[in-house]
């Protein structure tokens, strides 16, 4: 089995992409990019990286942009399909410090996800956070813990950490923001067991865009409802909530009536 791979989804990043590649490497023997569908010149800068550093630096490119989720599934499936033990994914928009890869792989060692958590410590220097950002991260949050059994304190955070055999458990299909929640119910489902770890809050471009009608956030909080309610109907539909060291079928199960989601 390989080592661990560090993976990075990344659209229209041209100008962070060569500084994040850049200090990434300096922690970690390999990489796995996979670009989006950029328009910007990311995939020209990628190219030359791979050209460049072959047996460091691997580059997997959507010819069109399929979304957040597509990005990470595809990464799953390489990480998978090359056997390496694990994989850590970051953001390749300055947010996540790169310095942070050996710890997330070290927990990876002793969980199947490690999740990163801008709310779990207060660094020095941190950025505030967008409210509405905020706001919605923290009742989604909520949600999926009273729902799914969880204690986590960001649910969004692309920082991550996943053991391969955990990774063949996930049943994504979700191609867009709302990856995350699917993410949850999947690792619910399986009975993974789930760690976060503590990053700074760095916020480098507040305006960036969710597309189109989800940059409004009631809309977006909505939508994010409606994914984590299909999502864990699915799972339930499937009967794969598993029981978990014991338990009867009815503990931590958002299965039924009870689990549903509280009212707006």
């Amino acid at each position: 089995m390989k080592p661990w791979l560090t993976a990075l989804p990344v659209y229209n990043e041209a100008q962070y992409v060569d500084e994040v590649l850049e200090n990434v490497l300096k922690f970690t023997d390999q990489v796995l990019v996979v670009d989006d569908g950029s328009t910007d010149g990311t995939q020209e800068r990628l190219d030359a990286w791979a050209s460049r550093l072959p047996d460091s630096v691997s580059v997997v490119h959507h010819p069109e942009n399929r979304g957040y989720g597509a990005a990470l599934q595809t990464v799953f499936s390489y990480a998978i399909e090359n056997n390496f033990e694990g994989v850590v994914t970051l953001d390749c928009d300055g947010q996540h410090q790169p310095c942070g890869i050996p710890e997330f792989i070290a927990a990876g060692r002793h969980a199947d996800i490690v999740s990163g958590s801008r709310y779990l410590k207060e660094f020095e220097g941190d950025d505030a956070p967008p409210q509405e950002r905020m706001f919605i991260n923290r009742r989604i949050t909520s949600d999926i813990n009273r729902r799914l059994g969880f204690s986590l304190t960001d649910a969004f955070c692309g920082f991550k950490a996943y053991r391969t055999e955990a990774l063949r458990e996930l049943k994504i299909t979700d191609d867009g923001y709302a990856m995350p929640l699917q993410l949850w119910v999947e690792a619910a489902a399986a009975g993974l067991h789930v760690t976060e770890l503590p990053v700074p809050l760095i916020y480098l471009d507040l305006e960036r865009s969710f597309g189109g009608s989800l940059d409004h956030a009631e809309t977006r909080l909505n939508y994010y409802n409606q994914v984590l309610d299909d999502a864990i109907d699915s799972a339930c539909r499937e009967g794969r909530f598993r029981k978990r060291n014991g338990e009867n079928d009815h503990v931590n199960s958002p299965c039924g009536e009870k689990g549903k989601r509280a009212a707006s």
